[in-house]
């Protein structure tokens, strides 16, 4: 199994992408990205690792098990325009359901090679990217992954992502909170194979729009 080293992904993980767009103009305004809760589980104690390879723990060589999955999108406002050094964080249970938090699951069955948290500034274009796991479900909700988006220290989104076609997302009473099947959909991102992958990696997309910028 070919395993990137985490100084290797750190390096590439903007240059050598290959799921990122450029933003464009758009005729018509962005719709926005809705908030989602928090939920109780952001980590109440931050691991000492917090770069955007949540795979790897400093300078381990092993690595969590699960689905490599490569996350990238972009940070924009309503217009279309990049946000520049926006920080992005995602926090997100590892293969056995539990997340970093202290009181987020058995902590005997946490996978301690998993970071469980990661953040990453947006480059001038406003894209970011993570290594992280395709997400698993736990009791009472669907796979997801949450995201935070901060500038100048202030919270601009709370969200979550989901898996597209993901059978639980019907029963997820968060995300079934959204009414509008639009704003929905947006939080919905499909999990696509890698293409000449031989361990099954995946990658995914999840463009994320706000309605303030940090000029605000």
């Amino acid at each position: 199994m070919h395993i990137l080293t985490r100084r290797s992904f750190l390096q590439t993980s903007i240059q050598l992408s290959p799921f990122f767009s450029t933003p464009g103009l758009f005729a018509e305004r962005l719709s926005l990205t809705p908030h989602q809760t928090e939920g109780p589980f952001y980590p109440d104690l931050l691991p000492l690792d917090t770069d955007n390879d949540l795979l790897i723990l400093n300078d381990s060589l092993t690595p969590a098990v699960g689905i490599v999955t490569y996350l990238s999108g972009t940070v924009s406002d309503s217009n279309g325009s990049p946000i520049q050094n926006a920080l992005v964080e995602i926090w997100q249970v590892d293969s056995h359901g539990v997340y970093l938090h202290s009181r987020g699951g058995s902590r005997s069955k946490r996978d301690s090679h998993f970071q469980g948290y990661g953040r990453f500034l947006t480059d001038s274009k406003g894209r970011y990217s993570f290594r992280t796991l395709k997400p698993s479900p736990y009791s009472g909700r669907t796979p997801h992954i949450h995201f935070a988006v901060s500038s100048k220290g202030k919270r601009l989104l709370t969200t979550q992502c989901y898996i597209k076609g993901e059978p639980r997302n019907k029963m997820d009473f968060i995300l079934n909170k959204i009414k509008d099947p639009r704003v929905k959909e947006s939080l919905l991102v499909p999990f696509t194979p890698v293409k000449g992958s031989k361990t099954g990696e995946v990658s995914a997309k999840f463009d994320i729009v706000l309605g303030i910028t940090p000029h605000d």
